[in-house]
This record gives structure tokens, C-alpha cells and sequence, in this order.
């Protein structure tokens, strides 16, 4: 299977000429298993982008797509209004995420679609939608298993294990250090994994000044591949204000303690 890096960035999009090289687009990962099904991995404004490339794949042909949310902060959901095949009443998506609180996850995609946020709501969506709630759990789709743990973020996140034909991908982002579950539970998803995704967002002397508000560094990274046995250790969700050079040194640090580390960046390509 491969993964293709759509969104890179957290918390707002920063397109500039300081992050080009890294990209400036908020989370989305796409995801073909061997049986080249398309999975897809938050839909931050990455998404809109993947949307175009799926156009033109596709041509005329259906789109269909697995789309997995680790949450609904505004990072990881506001590619959705703007991603084209939704448009589309030939194609069909399935969204799956967490039940937040009194709303459903239909109602909580809906809500940033609602007036005065959007000129239009969701019923402009003319492709087939189906919203399926989980949470802790592992479930099959043909040859690929998805195992979902709660990690330590505001208002909840789920972080991803998927495992297809010996191989294992972790989706490990918008998680603090420091929560007994949420610690357990990320070293669970990432036992052994040939490629853990993971926040990287501060840096380890910014963490201090960033309690309670969900992320982590690259030092914690390091630390989760070492205990974990990871094979490749992948920075993501990098801090709006960081810039290429600053990435490029925050990765250099990284690969002095855990040498296949890689910093995520806008097209890139892992092939597991």
C-alpha cells in the first residue's frame, strides 16, 4: 500500500513563501491498500486538493472513498465544503468518526456548512453520504484491519492503526504526552508499526507554554519509535509559524536519535 501527503500543517493554513517546500495545506493523508480501495485520513483544506486529483483519476467513473476523522477541529474538517466529487451525484463517500458529545457526526460536519458560516449546506452535496459513528474498536474492510484508540487531545481525537498484508501504518496525530490512557493507548497503535505518523507540532522547549492544548514534539516522537520498534518515524502536523528552514532543523535533531525519520511534506509518497 501507499500513502500520499496531502495537508501537512496544524492548527490553520499557512500557505507562504516561507513553507512552500513543507506545504502550508491542513491534514489529509490518502491511503491505497493493495486492493487500491481509496481510504482517506482527515480532511483538512489537503482534502480540496485531493478532490482535484480524484477528478481527473476518475474521469467519468464513480468515486468511491473511506474518509476517517480523528476529530473536528477546523484543521481537520474544513477541506469538506470545498472538496469537488461531494458534488457529484455519481460518486459515494463514507465518513466515519466519534460521536461528539449531544451531536452526531452527521450533525457535526453539518454544523460548518450552517448559516452565516456557508453560503450553502450540505444538500448542495449531490453524491451519496453515509456517516458511521465508532470508537474504540477494530474493524475489517476486505484485506484491511483499522484499529482505532483515543488519544489525549481537547474534545477527543482517535488516533488509527492499519494493518494490511503484513504491514502497518499509525495515524498518531493531535496528541499530548503526559495522559496515562492516552499514553498507553498510542503505544498500543504503534507496537511494531513499519511507519508511525505523528505530531510535531512544538518543539520540546515550547511544550511548557503549550499545556492542555493537545499536541506534542519530535523528542516524544522519537521516543514512542524507539520503545514501539518503529520502522520509519514520520513528523507531522507542523506548527503554522514553522518555516522550512526551521522544519529542516527540528528534523536534523530528530535524525540524531532515530535516523529514518522524515518530516511530512505536501506530495510526498511512502510506499510500505
Amino acid at each position: 500500500m501507499y500513502v500520499r501527503f496531502w495537508g501537512v500543517r496544524g492548527s490553520t493554513p499557512t500557505p507562504s513563501p516561507q513553507n512552500l517546500r513543507y506545504g502550508g495545506n491542513t491534514p489529509c493523508v490518502e491511503l491505497r491498500p493493495c486492493n487500491n480501495h481509496l481510504f482517506v485520513l482527515d480532511c483538512g483544506t489537503g482534502f480540496r486538493q485531493l478532490g482535484k486529483a480524484l477528478m481527473r483519476e476518475a474521469g467519468r467513473k464513480q468515486i468511491r472513498a473511506h474518509i476517517f476523522l480523528t476529530h473536528f477541529h477546523w484543521d481537520h474538517i474544513q477541506g469538506i465544503p470545498f472538496f469537488s466529487p461531494l458534488y457529484n451525484e455519481r460518486n459515494h463517500f463514507l465518513f466515519h468518526g466519534f460521536h461528539f458529545m449531544s451531536e452526531s457526526l452527521q450533525e457535526a460536519l453539518e454544523g460548518q456548512m450552517a448559516g452565516p458560516y456557508f453560503p450553502v449546506d450540505m444538500r448542495a452535496m449531490k453524491a451519496k453520504r453515509h456517516f458511521h459513528e465508532i470508537s474504540e474498536e477494530s474493524i475489517s474492510y476486505d484485506d484491511l484491519l483499522m484499529t482505532t484508540k483515543r488519544l489525549n487531545h481537547p474534545q477527543g481525537c482517535l488516533g488509527y492503526r492499519i494493518e494490511c498484508e503484513g504491514k502497518v501504518l499509525v495515524y498518531a496525530t493531535d496528541n499530548e504526552p503526559g495522559d496515562g490512557r492516552g499514553d498507553r493507548n498510542l503505544r498500543l497503535l504503534a507496537e511494531g508499526a513499519d511507519v508511525l505518523i505523528y505530531d510535531a507540532q512544538y518543539t520540546p522547549e515550547e511544550m511548557k507554554a503549550h499545556r492542555n492544548w493537545g499536541h506534542s514534539n519530535w523528542k516524544e516522537g522519537v521516543r514512542v519509535a524507539k520503545e514501539c520498534k518503529v520502522k520509519k518515524l514520520v513528523l507531522f502536523h507542523h506548527d503554522p509559524d514553522r518555516s522550512d528552514a526551521e522544519i529542516d532543523r527540528i528534523l536534523k535533531q530528530a535524525r540524531k536519535h532515530f535516523p529514518n525519520t522524515v518530516a511530512a511534506k505536501e506530495g510526498m509518497v511512502v510506499k510500505l
